[in-house]
């Protein structure tokens, strides 16, 4: 008995038509969240944290008890005055302004490197060259000494230092914060052991409007109390 065979159109026998594969309509997002991680780690070590700009001052409180008798005396030849007055204006004095005594001159200066921060170098060269060298020496390895250790030695440093000078830093109403910042940056950049934040007085207010005038003070002025 005769069998009937079925043939498709291509000539092949038996074959059935093919359906075609569904793909799924989702994305794997895996790679996409292991790049992610591996992107997050490299700009971690990379990238250079911003550090917050922060400047601790710490003042001493005033004694309203306390007697002028009884207040620390500054050496008038260490003594150097600098008057902020905005504008990145810098005016210093040397010594007191005082009542019976020779006036002293104002000098007009500002921020600058060849500015009061040569002023205050110049001034204070052997505890400046002193700090500079034991910093070197650690950092070359050739003393090695905990960070608690180098601190406390470069404070030792300071308080023995008996010729750097004693900075007051007096400001008037047109001063600016960013001035008192830069005034005590200065400071640190030249090492300066002793500084100290104080009120300006009405004479000294008065010195700094001479000398932007032109016509400087000869001789301490007549005061009238209202």
């Amino acid at each position: 008995m005769s069998q009937i065979q079925t043939q498709d159109p291509g000539g092949k026998k038996g074959s059935k038509k093919k359906r075609a594969k569904k793909h799924s309509s989702e994305i794997d997002m895996t790679p996409m969240v292991d790049l992610m991680c591996l992107l997050i780690t490299f700009f971690m070590l990379t990238t250079a944290f911003a550090k917050p700009k922060v400047m601790v001052i710490t003042m001493p409180e005033k004694d309203k008890n306390q007697e002028v008798k009884d207040q620390p005396k500054i050496s008038a030849e260490r003594t150097l005055n600098i008057l902020l007055s905005g504008d990145d204006e810098v005016f210093y004095y040397k010594g007191q302004a005082a009542p019976k005594k020779p006036m002293p001159v104002v000098a007009k200066s500002d921020f600058s490197k060849d500015g009061v921060r040569k002023l205050l170098l110049n001034w204070n060269r052997d505890l400046f060259t002193k700090i500079t060298e034991y910093r070197e020496k650690r950092l070359t390895g050739e003393i090695i000494v905990a960070d608690t250790t180098f601190e406390n030695t470069i404070k030792q440093m300071k308080m023995d230092d008996k010729k750097g000078p004693i900075v007051l830093i007096k400001a008037d109403t047109n001063a600016r914060y960013k001035d008192i910042v830069n005034i005590i940056d200065e400071m640190a950049i030249c090492n300066i052991a002793s500084y100290a934040i104080v009120d300006i007085g009405q004479v000294e207010v008065m010195m700094i409007e001479s000398t932007k005038a032109g016509t400087p003070l000869t001789e301490y002025p007549v005061i009238k109390v209202k």
